[in-house]
């Protein structure tokens, strides 16, 4: 399990920017070291423990890349027309029967391995074929429609590193080279909690007063997009004694425990309370909208992240607190997150000094250009606008105000659940 010292997350300020967490989440969290072995059929979004050295290079011999001819450069006629015998015929998967000798022409195909003697073919379609022979042009470069050995990777090359998020064209890569099992770092293993009294499970009985549980679901949701080994927990009811005993309990067989809801300062917020006293927290308010009350703490060496309890907010932080912890949980390399530059379709305004993320939908305008349009509501309560948008404009901390037509920055959902 995740084993961290208790001031890991220690910050100074008295607000921090979406940036510092990013930073402080990257620099000091330890990575997890136990490895397994997989497939590669179940290798995709796991993480690299090690590097993979190309043990062959590819393609791993020389190759036709199209249906031809195969000739010797010496041979290629300067001017007019040149007449060569065709004396075999390659196909992929199989050898040439002889050397190519001087003057003559071998039948190839796309991947068949070139004759020894031959190094440039002629496409089918440029040449003429006459009885036994094949005419073809002047003009073609040596070495023209060839692949050579190692052309795409040579052998020994660090083809990929440790901490790459596999993707199905990384998966492919390892195909290639014949690896048949590819080391990866354990599933992160991630405790997730819903608080309040306020809430119950989709299934149960719900009281007049009472809500239908949302959150949890979608962030354990996100937490599978991310490959992890999700426990989910249920609802801790809001007793200060009874949070802080479920807690401690997981801790020790989690690398995260993640909670949503009871973290702002209210008298019947008990989160904060329950984890400072089983082990430390620091109360994070992040210059971030939706979303500044969010927790980070150690209980018992493990991670502690509270997220705030509308959809909204906790999509957000998730996306910013979350999402980077998990990664460097794993090793992984930290991308950043770049945005689209997209045109404004609307207006709006906002303090400085905080990171504000707006939810859009994309449109193609007249000229073409794509723009982005608020959704006509902002609550960080209503699901309906994570549902009914394309995604999030985000607005740096010294942006001010947006007018329609400047150029802003759009990120798409299927970026930041992936």
């Amino acid at each position: 399990m995740a084993q961290l010292s208790d001031d890991c997350f220690a910050f100074g300020g008295p607000m921090m920017s979406v940036d510092e967490a990013v930073g402080l989440i990257a620099t000091r969290v330890t990575p997890i070291v136990d490895v397994e072995t997989v497939r590669p059929a179940h290798a995709d979004g796991r993480i690299l423990a090690r590097d993979i050295l190309a043990p062959l290079p590819l393609p791993p011999f020389t190759n036709s890349a199209v249906d031809g001819y195969a000739v010797s450069s010496l041979d290629l006629p300067q001017t007019g027309e040149g007449t060569f015998p065709v004396v075999g015929r390659v196909q992929a998967g199989s050898l040439a029967p002889a050397p190519l000798k001087p003057g003559q022409a071998t039948r190839i195909f796309t991947g068949a391995p070139m004759p020894d003697g031959a190094d440039t073919v002629f496409m089918q379609e440029d040449v003429r074929v006459e009885g036994d022979k094949v005419v073809v042009p002047s003009g073609l470069k040596p070495g023209a429609n060839v692949r050579p050995a190692g052309e795409d990777i040579p052998a020994g090359f660090a083809a990929m590193k440790a901490g790459l998020r596999l993707r199905p064209q990384d998966i492919a890569l390892a195909s290639a080279f014949g690896l048949a099992q590819l080391d990866v770092v354990r599933r992160i293993r991630v405790a997730v909690f819903s608080t309040g009294n306020e809430l119950a499970s989709p299934g149960e009985m719900r009281a007049a007063a009472q809500l239908f549980d949302s959150n949890r679901y979608m962030l354990m949701a996100m937490l599978a997009r991310l490959g992890c080994d999700v426990s989910d927990l249920g609802i801790l009811r809001d007793d200060r004694a009874a949070l802080a005993r479920a807690l401690q309990q997981v801790a020790g067989t989690h690398d995260l425990i993640l909670t949503t809801g009871g973290v702002s300062t209210g008298e019947e917020d008990h989160v904060k309370a329950s984890v400072e006293s089983i082990g430390r927290l620091v109360l994070w308010r992040m210059a971030i909208k939706p979303g500044r009350p969010v927790a980070m703490g150690i209980i018992g060496g493990t991670p502690f992240i509270g997220l705030p309890g509308n959809p909204v907010a906790s999509f957000v932080t998730f996306v910013h607190v979350v999402r980077p912890t998990i990664l460097a949980l794993s090793g992984a390399r930290l991308e950043p997150l770049v945005p689209m530059p997209v045109r404004a379709a609307f207006s709006y305004k906002k303090k400085i000094s905080r990171r504000e993320y707006v939810r859009v939908n994309l449109r193609k305008a007249a000229d073409g250009a794509l723009e982005a349009v608020k959704f006509p509501r902002e609550g960080a309560g209503l699901l309906s606008s994570l549902v009914d948008t394309d995604g999030l404009v985000e607005l740096g901390e010294q942006v001010t105000q947006v007018t329609p037509g400047q150029t802003i920055g759009f990120l798409s959902y299927a970026t930041l659940i992936n």
